[in-house]
């Protein structure tokens, strides 16, 4: 599958307008569109970073991050995802990066979402859905949404987002209504945010192949 992210990555290149600032996401098939986003530094401005990790690779790369509060709205995003649907929603945050990728996405005007073949899917919910909550609310988050959804929660031991808080991974759901499952788990106290891409999916979403396929 490396191969199909590393096209994926690469074509995302396409979107790429001199002068821009541009949101970068987190993950594997990221990493291929950061290495190619570093061939071509001189022509955008800088970026804005949703992780740690992922600010590192760009700063290693001689590409200047930027502060979201300092940019204001992004032209573009890109970012990979966990799963995605017929309809560009997402589930993302397996690599505990949610929160600030919801933010970012939610500041661009275009969202390009980065994928391999594997992770397209009929009914978003077989990838276990992450929900990041502040530590004193893990318990309580859990119990609601064993409440609401039936889903499983196991809580991520030993991850601790860049934020400073908790990733519970929500196991067996099947997802028929992305919008309304987002907003139920968003109203718990305690959530700080879901990795449901619904309310804003991607805009275009490219699978890795040869050739890349653009949805």
């Amino acid at each position: 599958m490396s191969e199909a992210k590393r096209l994926a990555g690469e074509k995302a290149i396409d979107y790429i307008e001199d002068g821009m600032v541009v949101g970068v996401g987190t993950g594997s098939t990221v990493a291929y569109f950061i290495d190619a986003l570093g061939r071509i530094r001189d022509r955008i401005q800088g970026a804005v970073s949703s992780s740690e990790q992922s600010t590192q690779r760009l700063r290693a790369l001689g590409i200047e991050v930027m502060d979201l509060n300092a940019t204001g709205p992004l032209p573009l995003y890109v970012d990979g995802a966990d799963e995605c649907d017929a309809h560009k929603r997402l589930i993302k945050g397996g690599g505990a990066a949610l929160t600030r990728e919801k933010i970012i996405a939610e500041a661009s005007r275009t969202f390009v979402c980065i994928v391999d073949p594997a992770k397209r899917v009929d009914v978003l919910g077989r990838f276990p859905l992450p929900v990041e909550v502040i530590p004193m609310a893990r318990s309580l988050v859990a119990r609601e949404i064993l409440a609401q959804t039936g889903g499983q929660p196991v809580w991520r031991d030993g991850v601790t987002t860049d934020n400073g808080n908790w990733i519970l991974d929500i196991h067996g759901l099947r997802i028929v209504d992305p919008v309304g499952l987002e907003s139920a788990i968003n109203q718990i106290p305690g959530v700080v945010s879901v990795g449901l891409f619904a309310r804003r999916p991607a805009d275009v979403v490219i699978v890795g192949g040869e050739p890349p396929l653009v949805l």
